[in-house]
């Protein structure tokens, strides 16, 4: 690579290294295949020539980035803790320290003004590592010991460690290469962890572990054959059952285990079935489900623990067709529904005495509320967070039995906030094939919405996955500089239903990308009022030179999507972390993910999926045109989107684009799919993102 490129004068160019597919009679040309060899040294060498190249581009921003970083970490209370919850004659919680990165696990004995036992201080464990993430944490019924796995790499692959927590005496075992999770069984000794293939980071085996024994010796109680189902373990709210769950986009199946008999066998609950979802919890005798038998959009459901057939399953209560039934919470006297109505989360309380119920009221036109920490049955008193696009992250406890609440804690916010400067506003858009699209939009009091505001708009769209209208203290960056956040709910996430998901993917992918783009013509051009006069000037919230698009992983093929369909609508398109080669990576099964996500995407094997990802994966679709200005970053030790998707996405439309906008690729060496670990580094990536905005805005401070 010419010295020039290298040192960043010059925007890199990736050599063409041409490698042809062919699928079902159709031919295709990857000049930027190569790109897949993580330790090449011609790869690495290109990676840090876009470094260079994006270090030079931004040097003007250089100063902004700061500015911002300083602001973003300024609103944030250094030393702080959570609010405690009960479990098993403790209260658990995390803190802060003041100026470190991680948290510290900790608990207190009886009460929560008693002595401090410290669990875990990631701090320590995460010294001198350029990553580090606790995945999750158990403690013994007897409360003497703690599991705990960790990665160091960010590619999601932990290491299993135990810890006696009085003396703070880590035994000697290492297991690696596990899921994230880890339950004790009721015996105080033996544990159950899942492992991964560490090609597909796939959890496929559920393994048993007696403490202070050779790994080498664990049982295997478990493995999962299908590639398409993905496993994970858990424990019953109750303590009675261990699980396993084995889970695809569409179909489940439970197998349960009493924890009192770790080394029996585990029962099938239910056999999997084609299009069956559900799950399971347990209190007293009855099992309890949530499953989408016969409800698209899920209903609650009960069964004898010595008869889990259908015939003998029951509704819990009445249904209602139309609500989404998101989560269920179980307590002795009481159960707690968070459902979706209008696409916005409810909590609906629910007694088990005379099936009276109530919902929680809340003011705010777009919110969420969700059912926090319950880790006690035996209660009236409902823990639940609150959060809006305008209120910090709050925890309510909430008697059912007085129907009263008492906010616990409001998520600090420093540098002189006050949530009441910033207006919310929930609308609904309609789409050219006349669905209604929610949107929430929240910008500062005085914000002129003429046209001229600079507004950022965020989608994901994908997986059923639904993204919530939550409160961001970083966003107060550009919303007191003008901005307007605009968040899309498109098809293919599940806010307004099942139904929602299911317009949203395979042949249907279509809906979410020309969702996003009815959206920004909303927000570009003047609305008509419904007797045919103009629209108030309010609703006029941006125009194409002012907006910004923005989505990550699979909310990054959205942006490239609507690049390639609309690229005359934005100023600038931010893909973090992209999903944008979508029929080479379905294509081959030892990617990560690539199997379980057949029922999201489609098979390349089957014609009729294979032509119509083609049709819009960003990759194949970039053509000669004009393209916004672009901001993609990734991390080259991605385990959910690998690194080389992003960056011959880049170098495609490097050689292709006929604009002089700015494209700038970013790639953080040391991290994964969400970026650098820690509280303080990751507001780097979101300083970079805002920083690049306002540079193109001529708003460098």
């Amino acid at each position: 690579m010419p010295r020039t490129r290298s040192l960043g004068l010059t925007a890199p160019v990736a050599p063409i290294k041409p490698k042809v597919f062919t699928n079902f009679g159709i031919t295709r040309t990857d000049n930027y295949y190569w790109l897949n060899q993580p330790t090449s040294p011609e790869v690495l060498d290109y990676l840090t020539a876009e470094n260079l190249y994006y270090d030079k581009q931004m040097a003007s921003a250089q100063a902004t980035q700061q500015k911002l970083v300083t602001e973003i970490k300024g609103r944030i209370k250094q030393a702080d803790t959570s609010v405690p919850y009960r479990d098993n004659g403790y209260y658990y919680y995390s803190r802060f320290d003041l100026g470190s990165e991680y948290p510290v696990y900790c608990r207190k004995k009886g009460s929560t003004v008693g002595p401090e036992e410290v669990l875990l201080d990631a701090n320590d464990l995460g010294n001198g590592r350029p990553y580090f993430q606790i995945g999750n944490w158990a403690v013994s019924d007897n409360n003497q010991l703690l599991a705990y796995t960790a990665d160091t790499v960010s590619r999601r692959l932990y290491t299993l460690r135990f810890k006696e927590i009085a003396t703070g005496k880590l035994y000697p075992e290492r297991i690696a290469n596990t899921g994230s999770e880890v339950v004790w069984a009721a015996d105080n000794k033996t544990v159950f962890y899942t492992r991964k293939d560490v090609t597909t980071l796939l959890p496929y085996q559920v393994y048993r572990h007696t403490l202070g024994t050779d790994p080498k010796s664990d049982a295997l109680v478990y493995e999962e054959r299908d590639n398409t189902f993905s496993l994970e373990i858990n424990r019953s709210k109750s303590r009675k059952y261990i699980g396993i769950v084995i889970a695809s986009s569409l179909s489940s199946e439970y197998r349960y285990l009493d924890a009192s008999s770790p080394t029996g066998p585990f029962k099938v609950f239910l056999p999997r079935e084609k299009d069956h979802l559900y799950e399971v919890e347990h209190l007293g005798e009855k099992f309890y489900l949530r499953t989408n038998w016969m409800a698209p959009n899920y209903r609650l459901m009960t069964t004898p623990v010595n008869n889990t057939a259908k015939t003998a399953w029951a509704d819990a209560l009445t249904r209602h067709p139309e609500i989404f039934l998101d989560h269920f919470e179980l307590f002795n006297n009481y159960f707690v529904l968070n459902e979706r109505r209008g696409g916005l989360r409810q909590l609906r309380v629910v007694s088990w005495r005379d099936k009276q119920e109530h919902y929680l009221k809340f003011d705010e036109e777009a919110y969420t509320a969700t059912v926090g920490v319950n880790r006690e049955m035996d209660t009236p008193l409902l823990r639940y967070n609150y959060t809006s696009l305008a209120t910090p992250p709050s925890t309510f406890e909430y008697d059912m039995s007085t129907r009263t609440g008492t906010l616990l804690k409001e998520q600090p916010v420093l540098g002189g906030f006050n949530k009441h400067d910033y207006v919310s506003e929930r609308v609904f858009v309609k789409s050219r094939d006349n669905v209604f699209i929610p949107m929430s939009i929240v910008y500062k009091k005085g914000t002129k919405l003429d046209g001229t505001a600079p507004l950022l708009q965020y989608a994901y769209g994908s997986y059923g996955l639904s993204q919530d209208p939550t409160f961001s203290a970083a966003r107060l960056s550009l919303l007191n500089r003008g901005f307007v956040y605009a968040l899309c709910n498109i098809r293919g996430g599940q806010e307004m239903g099942r139904q929602w998901f299911e317009n949203g993917r395979l042949l249907h992918k279509i809906n979410s990308f020309n969702d996003f783009i009815d959206c920004s013509l909303y927000l570009t051009k003047p609305q008509t009022a419904a007797d045919g006069t103009a629209a108030s000037p309010k609703q006029l919230f941006t125009s194409p030179d002012k907006l910004f698009a923005m989505g990550g992983s699979a909310g990054g093929l959205l942006m490239g999507a609507v690049m390639n369909m609309r690229p005359d609508l934005y100023k600038g398109v931010i893909a973090a972390v992209p999903f944008v080669d979508v029929v080479t990576t379905m294509s081959d099964p030892s990617i990560p993910l690539t199997t379980g996500e057949y029922d999201q995407w489609g098979n390349p094997a089957n014609e009729d999926h294979f032509t119509y990802m083609l049709s819009y994966s960003p990759y194949d679709n970039v053509k000669a045109q004009a393209y916004p200005n672009v901001l993609v970053t990734t991390g080259l030790h991605d385990s959910q989107v690998q690194y080389y998707e992003p960056a011959k996405w880049v170098a495609k439309l490097r050689a292709l684009k006929t604009d002089k906008n700015q494209l700038l690729l970013h790639t953080d060496m040391n991290a994964g799919h969400g970026g650098a670990s820690g509280r303080f580094k990751s507001i780097d990536d979101t300083a970079r993102q805002y920083a690049f905005m306002l540079q193109l805005l001529g708003k460098n401070l």
